[in-house]
């Protein structure tokens, strides 16, 4: 069997295709982001690459169109593929189960007030186009450089997913928890601080930055 971790690039999970053992034969080519279910897969000695891939992306469409039929009859989500887009930030935004929703809620008010998502991972996406691992800190000119997936510029959601999300993260986005907040930041355990007014998120934030601080001079 091989597992495939939620939020991974389409070319991070065909570098690890590629090296699975058992397998046989090469990938025609990477599968577009978001097509890709992550997930365990089983196969048999000398299966090849290009029929498991082709699994991944049959399970994608099954499991995204069930949850598509499913959603609730009032839903900001206006298609598929914007569902799959959001749902592609929200994994990796949080790996908390227990979050994704609120996390979706916030991006949804923010895409039905007109407000720009600002969210990290997708400058990072448009730095490396799921390419490489980004390994250091975002910094103000990153987020000043204009791509067409750096929503800190642009409006909306970016043109493609930024990732492959999992089930959890889709159910998520079209089921979004109910909330008013437009904020959120890292509470320094692993989870994340909400709020409703940017005066509230600033206070969060000056939290956060205090308990960085103080585990970078444990360290």
């Amino acid at each position: 069997s091989v597992t495939i971790i939620e939020g991974q690039s389409s070319l991070s999970i065909i570098k690890k295709i590629r090296k699975t053992f058992g397998l046989t034969g090469l990938v025609e080519k990477v599968p577009d982001e978001g097509t890709l279910l992550p997930e365990t897969y089983f196969y048999s000695y000398g299966d090849s690459r290009q029929s498991l891939i082709d699994r991944m992306q049959e399970s994608m469409k099954k499991l995204s169109n069930r949850l598509w039929q499913e959603r609730p009859i009032k839903n900001d989500i206006s298609s598929l593929s914007e569902a799959i887009k959001l749902a592609s930030i929200v994994e990796k935004e949080t790996g908390k189960n227990e979050e994704r929703s609120h996390v979706a809620s916030v991006f949804i008010n923010r895409l039905r007030l007109g407000m720009r998502l600002q969210s990290d991972p997708t400058v990072i996406y448009g730095i490396t186009m799921g390419k490489f691992k980004f390994k250091r800190r975002l910094t103000r000119k990153d987020l000043k450089s204009f791509s067409p997936f750096n929503t800190y510029l642009i409006l909306g959601l970016p043109p493609t997913p930024i990732s492959n999300p999992g089930a959890q993260a889709i159910m998520a986005v079209l089921n979004p928890k109910k909330s008013s907040d437009l904020y959120f930041v890292a509470d320094g355990y692993g989870g994340h601080l909400f709020s409703r007014t940017l005066r509230e998120h600033n206070k969060n934030v000056s939290k956060w930055r205090k308990i960085r601080d103080s585990k970078k001079t444990m360290n």
